[in-house]
């Protein structure tokens, strides 16, 4: 069974938010709460390589990417991103603590990457600016191009 249309287009911006915000938090928390250089003393502490780098990227993909979920602007560029980040999450921080998030683990980074990659697949859906945008562009080719 599929959704019909406007509910599907319904659930994917209820998705994009959802997952958009904890996103944006994380990135907040990063940039902001935790500041770039303890979230960099962090991932020295696990192991991140290019632990300064890595901090920067992390924070600057989860606050930008987050925000471009929850408008649905450049959704899967946004969600790829996202995706490559938890992947990073889960190789050098969660993986070797198990599943449980309260030990450490990785379900959280799990769901996240599922969700990225499933916006990634799907697209923003027709509540979002990637779709205005594109209505745009088609209204706006001439005629016979």
């Amino acid at each position: 069974m599929t959704f019909p249309a406007p509910a599907r287009d319904l659930a994917v911006l209820l998705a994009r938010i959802a997952v958009g915000l904890v996103f944006f938090a994380h990135g907040w928390q990063k940039l902001f709460t935790n500041g770039i250089d303890g979230t960099a003393a962090f991932f020295d502490s696990v192991g991140v390589p290019a632990a300064s780098a890595a901090a920067w990227f992390a924070a600057l993909v989860e606050l930008v990417g987050g925000a471009a979920l929850i408008v649905g602007l450049a959704v899967p560029v946004a969600a790829l991103l996202l995706l490559i980040d938890m992947v990073g999450a889960f190789v050098f921080v969660h993986a070797g603590a198990g599943l449980f998030v309260e030990q450490g683990g990785y379900e959280l980074v799990l769901v996240l990457g599922a969700a990225a990659l499933l916006l990634a697949a799907v697209g923003a859906g027709r509540f979002s600016v990637d779709h205005l945008l594109a209505s745009r562009r088609r209204t706006a080719q001439p005629v016979g191009a």
